[in-house]
């Protein structure tokens, strides 16, 4: 890259700035949505689960956005294929956040009389909004040309997750297959 860190906001809007300014308010309306879920959840008698490691997704999804829009080339040309499959990854997003409906928040919120999903892709996976976010932190930086930050985000979202899905199963199998209903889905 020839371009000085940050010339992304010193040049006139690219595909590049739109896809960046589309990820950060997808971002921000997802955080306003889960907070209001998640009151309501709470107020519902659900109770938190993992809080002890949500600082580190907020820090590190932020981080991975920052360092893209810090890096990226605002005229690197937006391979089709790469964009295809980024929106094949947000409709698989709001197909999952469609089917949990009320019960999605960036949190783990249970309660022994929360049923389980079991609609849309909760049908063919477990924890389908980690994928879309395991998708969309490889394919973005990939998309714009920034493959290490590719690498080194899907590493340690990878190590992340490890440790969530482990906190969230083990909340789920407390409480037994028929009454289970995921509510998280960072």
């Amino acid at each position: 890259m020839t371009d000085p860190l940050g010339a992304l906001f010193a040049s006139s809007p690219t595909p590049v700035t739109w896809v960046l300014v589309y990820i950060v308010v997808q971002r921000l309306a997802e955080l306003v949505h889960a907070n209001r879920n998640t009151r309501r959840l709470l107020g519902e008698g659900g109770q938190e689960y993992g809080a002890d490691h949500y600082q580190y997704f907020i820090f590190l999804h932020s981080a991975w956005i920052a360092i893209i829009a810090l890096l990226v080339d605002p005229q690197h040309a937006i391979d089709p294929a790469m964009l295809a499959l980024f929106v094949a990854t947000q409709l698989l997003r709001v197909w999952t956040l469609a089917s949990i409906g009320r019960w999605w928040t960036t949190r783990i919120i249970s309660a022994p009389h929360f049923d389980r999903v079991k609609r849309g892709p909760y049908k063919f996976i477990s924890h389908p909004n980690y994928l879309v976010v395991v998708l969309e932190i490889a394919i973005v930086p990939l998309m714009l040309g920034l493959p290490w930050v590719a690498l080194v985000f899907s590493v340690l979202t990878a190590l992340l997750l490890r440790h969530r899905i482990g906190v969230e199963n083990k909340v789920l199998g407390e409480r037994g297959p028929s009454k289970v209903r995921e509510s998280s889905g960072q």
